[in-house]
Protein backbone atom coordinates (compact mmCIF):
# COMPACT_ATOMS: atom_id res chain seq x y z
CA UNK A 1 0.00 0.00 0.00
CA UNK A 2 2.68 2.44 -1.08
CA UNK A 3 0.40 4.40 -3.42
CA UNK A 4 -0.80 7.03 -0.91
CA UNK A 5 2.79 7.96 -0.06
CA UNK A 6 3.92 8.08 -3.69
CA UNK A 7 0.93 10.21 -4.71
CA UNK A 8 1.30 12.46 -1.70
CA UNK A 9 4.94 13.11 -2.53
CA UNK A 10 4.09 13.99 -6.13
CA UNK A 11 1.19 16.24 -5.13
CA UNK A 12 3.31 17.98 -2.48
CA UNK A 13 5.98 18.65 -5.11
CA UNK A 14 3.26 20.06 -7.36
CA UNK A 15 2.17 22.42 -4.59
CA UNK A 16 5.74 23.75 -4.42
CA UNK A 17 5.69 24.38 -8.17
CA UNK A 18 2.22 25.94 -7.91
CA UNK A 19 3.49 28.35 -5.25
CA UNK A 20 5.30 30.30 -7.96
CA UNK A 21 2.02 31.36 -9.61
CA UNK A 22 1.10 34.15 -7.14
CA UNK A 23 4.74 35.22 -7.02
CA UNK A 24 4.78 35.49 -10.81
CA UNK A 25 1.61 37.56 -10.71
CA UNK A 26 3.17 39.89 -8.16
CA UNK A 27 6.33 40.24 -10.22
CA UNK A 28 4.28 41.18 -13.25
CA UNK A 29 2.63 43.97 -11.21
CA UNK A 30 6.07 45.16 -10.12
CA UNK A 31 7.16 45.70 -13.73
CA UNK A 32 9.43 42.65 -13.94
CA UNK A 33 11.79 43.00 -16.89
CA UNK A 34 14.42 40.84 -18.53
CA UNK A 35 17.06 42.88 -16.68
CA UNK A 36 15.58 41.61 -13.38
CA UNK A 37 16.62 38.07 -14.31
CA UNK A 38 20.17 38.97 -13.27
CA UNK A 39 19.00 39.38 -9.66
CA UNK A 40 15.31 38.45 -9.30
CA UNK A 41 15.38 38.64 -5.50
CA UNK A 42 16.53 42.25 -5.57
CA UNK A 43 13.11 43.32 -6.81
CA UNK A 44 11.48 42.18 -3.56
CA UNK A 45 11.05 45.77 -2.35
CA UNK A 46 9.12 46.63 -5.53
CA UNK A 47 6.53 43.91 -4.91
CA UNK A 48 3.15 44.91 -3.48
CA UNK A 49 2.58 43.72 0.11
CA UNK A 50 0.60 40.67 -1.06
CA UNK A 51 3.44 39.90 -3.48
CA UNK A 52 5.97 39.98 -0.66
CA UNK A 53 3.79 37.49 1.22
CA UNK A 54 3.63 35.38 -1.96
CA UNK A 55 7.42 35.36 -2.02
CA UNK A 56 7.58 34.24 1.60
CA UNK A 57 4.94 31.56 0.97
CA UNK A 58 6.97 30.31 -2.01
CA UNK A 59 10.15 30.11 0.07
CA UNK A 60 8.31 28.38 2.90
CA UNK A 61 6.92 25.82 0.44
CA UNK A 62 10.44 24.67 -0.33
CA UNK A 63 11.31 24.52 3.36
CA UNK A 64 8.22 22.47 4.19
CA UNK A 65 8.83 20.09 1.28
CA UNK A 66 12.41 19.40 2.36
CA UNK A 67 11.09 18.25 5.74
CA UNK A 68 8.11 16.34 4.37
CA UNK A 69 9.79 14.44 1.54
CA UNK A 70 12.14 12.28 3.69
CA UNK A 71 9.31 11.35 6.07
CA UNK A 72 7.08 10.42 3.17
CA UNK A 73 9.89 8.46 1.52
CA UNK A 74 10.49 6.62 4.80
CA UNK A 75 6.84 5.54 4.87
CA UNK A 76 6.99 4.70 1.15
CA UNK A 77 10.03 2.46 1.58
CA UNK A 78 8.63 0.83 4.72
CA UNK A 79 5.36 0.04 2.94
CA UNK A 80 7.37 -1.53 0.12
CA UNK A 81 8.87 -3.94 2.66
CA UNK A 82 5.63 -5.37 3.96
CA UNK A 83 4.58 -2.70 6.44
CA UNK A 84 0.85 -2.14 6.41
CA UNK A 85 0.50 1.59 6.99
CA UNK A 86 -1.76 2.79 9.75
CA UNK A 87 -4.74 4.99 8.93
CA UNK A 88 -2.88 7.81 10.72
CA UNK A 89 0.05 7.54 8.30
CA UNK A 90 -2.22 7.47 5.26
CA UNK A 91 -4.26 10.42 6.53
CA UNK A 92 -1.09 12.40 7.26
CA UNK A 93 0.20 11.70 3.75
CA UNK A 94 -3.00 13.00 2.15
CA UNK A 95 -3.55 15.92 4.52
CA UNK A 96 -0.08 17.44 4.19
CA UNK A 97 -0.37 18.57 0.54
CA UNK A 98 -3.97 19.69 1.09
CA UNK A 99 -2.93 21.85 4.05
CA UNK A 100 0.07 23.22 2.18
CA UNK A 101 -2.18 24.09 -0.76
CA UNK A 102 -4.55 25.97 1.58
CA UNK A 103 -1.53 27.66 3.18
CA UNK A 104 -0.66 29.53 -0.03
CA UNK A 105 -3.81 31.66 -0.42
CA UNK A 106 -4.05 32.08 3.36
CA UNK A 107 -0.55 33.59 3.38
CA UNK A 108 -1.03 35.74 0.27
CA UNK A 109 -4.40 37.02 1.56
CA UNK A 110 -2.83 37.86 4.94
CA UNK A 111 -4.96 35.56 7.08
CA UNK A 112 -2.48 34.75 9.88
CA UNK A 113 -4.73 32.43 11.97
CA UNK A 114 -5.65 30.27 8.96
CA UNK A 115 -2.09 30.35 7.65
CA UNK A 116 -0.76 29.28 11.04
CA UNK A 117 -3.27 26.44 11.32
CA UNK A 118 -2.32 25.18 7.86
CA UNK A 119 1.37 25.43 8.69
CA UNK A 120 0.99 23.67 12.04
CA UNK A 121 -1.22 20.97 10.53
CA UNK A 122 1.23 20.32 7.71
CA UNK A 123 4.14 20.18 10.13
CA UNK A 124 2.21 17.78 12.36
CA UNK A 125 1.52 15.54 9.37
CA UNK A 126 5.22 15.51 8.57
CA UNK A 127 6.06 14.53 12.14
CA UNK A 128 3.46 11.76 12.09
CA UNK A 129 4.97 10.31 8.92
CA UNK A 130 8.39 10.20 10.56
CA UNK A 131 6.97 8.54 13.68
CA UNK A 132 4.96 5.97 11.75
CA UNK A 133 7.80 5.25 9.31
CA UNK A 134 10.34 4.86 12.11
CA UNK A 135 7.97 2.52 13.99
CA UNK A 136 7.77 0.35 10.89
CA UNK A 137 11.53 0.31 10.37
CA UNK A 138 12.30 -0.43 14.03
CA UNK A 139 9.65 -3.16 14.20
CA UNK A 140 10.77 -4.84 11.09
Amino acid sequence: MAAPFAWSLCIAAGVVVLSIVPLGAARSQADFTVADLAAPRSMFERLPPWGQRASWAHQNSFEAFTLFAPGCLLALVASGHGWVPSPVAVAAAWLHPALRLAYLPAYVANLPPLRSLCWAGGTTCTGLLYIEGLRAVLAG
